[in-house]
């Protein structure tokens, strides 16, 4: 049965932040709230919560799976970013967009995209993610808690803990969450590609 921890939005106690770090780092699969809806996340060497991630959302090995960052500085150490995408990808985060750029060593091999060697990145403008990420000291893995057969993730922990309550170790609930997952921009060629239009503008990607 998952855990439930329900967090202040404006000001998350440290104590309980506390709680879901120690989770992480015992390898165990939470599910939080960020400015995009619902999301699952682990550390990223936590090759079981990955795996678990997969079966929850339907998906196959070749999803692109995401990490969320704190900030631009520490994206940059896991994607490389020509100077064409740098300043348009600076100037949209923090938001709900997710970029897939190319991989640097610093991605393990099985969160890459198996042919394109590619991952996602993001930075959320989410009060409780960004003091999350800063406690935790290194990006998230994480995918957007979209289940089979829905099109949007979903958006109350109470909801999220009725349906993965066998599934995840831990549930977060720190107040109300949007229901539009992040618009996807691939940037991993010479040229911007919008994979998934979303709660971010994808317009300002647009050649």
């Amino acid at each position: 049965m998952a855990r439930f921890v329900d967090i202040h939005p404006d000001n998350p106690q440290p104590r309980l932040l506390q709680q879901v770090v120690d989770a992480l780092r015992a390898d165990e699969l939470i599910a939080y709230p960020t400015d995009s809806g619902y999301a699952l996340g682990c550390q990223l060497g936590n090759r079981d919560a990955r795996d678990r991630m997969l079966r929850i959302r339907g998906l196959d090995d070749k999803h692109h799976f995401t990490l969320m960052c704190r900030d631009f500085s520490q994206m940059g150490q896991f994607v490389h970013i020509d100077n064409a995408a740098f300043r348009a990808i600076k100037a949209a985060t923090p938001g709900p967009y997710t970029f897939i750029l190319p991989s640097t060593g610093e991605v393990p091999r099985r969160l890459m995209h198996p042919k394109k060697r590619t991952v996602g990145v993001r930075i959320p403008d989410h009060t409780f993610d960004q003091a999350l990420l800063d406690l935790l000291g290194e990006p998230l893995l994480t995918s957007s808690l979209i289940l089979p057969g829905a099109t949007e993730p979903l958006t109350m922990g109470w909801d999220v803990k009725e349906e993965l309550d066998h599934q995840v170790d831990l549930v977060v609930e720190a107040g109300e969450t949007p229901a539009e997952p992040t618009t996807v921009v691939d940037w991993s060629g010479e040229a911007p590609v919008i994979v998934r239009r979303g709660a971010g503008d994808p317009d300002r990607f647009e050649v």
